[in-house]
C-alpha cells in the first residue's frame, strides 16, 4: 500500500510533465494545398509530412470548383485521348528546390505551350508533377501536385482554358534522371506537358 502511495504521486508528475511540454522540433512552414486541407511540407527531401487523413489522389482532375487557374475539367472529356509526349517535351518546366513557383525565366514555356494549344482548338493537355528523389512518397506527391496546378494557373493567365488541362502527380516516381546528386535532382523537379490529340474518328 505504501509503495502504491508513492508511485501513483509521480506518475501523475511525469504524466503533467509530458502534457505541458511537447515537442516543436521538426515544425516546418505551413504549405496549404488547393482544395485540401493544410499540409505540413518542407521541400524536395524536406523534413515536412502531411497530416493524418490528407488525401493523396495524384490525379486533380474531376469536377468542382476551381484550383489551379479555375474548375476543374470532367475527366471523361479525356477519355480515350492520344498522348504525344514529344510534341511538348521542349518546354519542360524546371522548379527550385522545395518550391511549386514556376520562375521568370520559365515564362517563355508558358507562352509556347499555350500557343500551341491555341493552334489546335480540339488538342487537350495532360500536366505531369514530378519532384526528385529525396522525402517521402506522400511529401513528394503532394508537392508534384502544387507544382502541377501551378503550371495550370499559368497557362490559364495565358489564355489557355483551365477545362482543357488535366493534372496529375507523379512524386518522385517518374525520375528523367537516375542519379543521386544534384545536377540529377535538378532535373527530376519539374512539370512535363503532354499534349492530347482526339482519339482517331472522333
Amino acid at each position: 500500500m505504501k509503495m502504491n502511495q508513492i508511485i501513483f504521486p509521480l506518475v501523475l508528475a511525469l504524466a503533467a510533465t509530458l502534457a505541458t511540454t511537447g515537442c516543436k522540433k521538426g515544425m516546418t512552414k505551413v504549405t496549404p494545398l488547393p482544395g485540401s486541407p493544410q499540409a505540413r511540407v518542407g521541400g524536395d527531401g524536406g523534413a515536412g509530412t502531411l497530416q493524418p487523413g490528407l488525401p493523396i489522389n495524384p490525379d486533380t482532375t474531376g469536377p468542382g470548383t476551381g484550383t489551379g487557374g479555375g474548375p476543374l475539367a470532367n475527366r471523361d472529356e479525356f477519355d480515350g485521348m492520344i498522348k504525344d509526349p514529344a510534341a511538348l517535351a521542349a518546354h519542360t518546366v524546371l522548379f527550385a528546390f522545395d518550391s511549386a513557383v514556376v520562375k521568370k525565366g520559365e515564362q517563355s514555356k508558358i507562352s509556347a505551350v499555350a500557343a500551341a494549344l491555341a493552334s489546335s482548338a480540339s488538342d487537350k493537355l495532360l500536366i505531369e508533377g514530378n519532384c526528385d528523389e529525396r522525402g517521402t512518397e506522400e511529401y513528394n506527391r503532394a508537392l508534384g501536385e502544387r507544382r502541377a496546378l501551378a503550371l495550370r494557373e499559368a497557362l490559364s493567365k495565358a489564355g489557355v482554358s483551365p477545362d482543357r488541362i488535366r493534372t496529375i502527380s507523379y512524386g518522385k516516381d517518374k525520375p528523367v534522371d537516375p542519379g543521386h546528386n544534384e545536377a540529377a535532382w535538378a532535373k527530376n523537379r519539374r512539370g512535363d506537358f503532354i499534349l492530347l490529340h482526339p482519339k482517331t474518328g472522333a
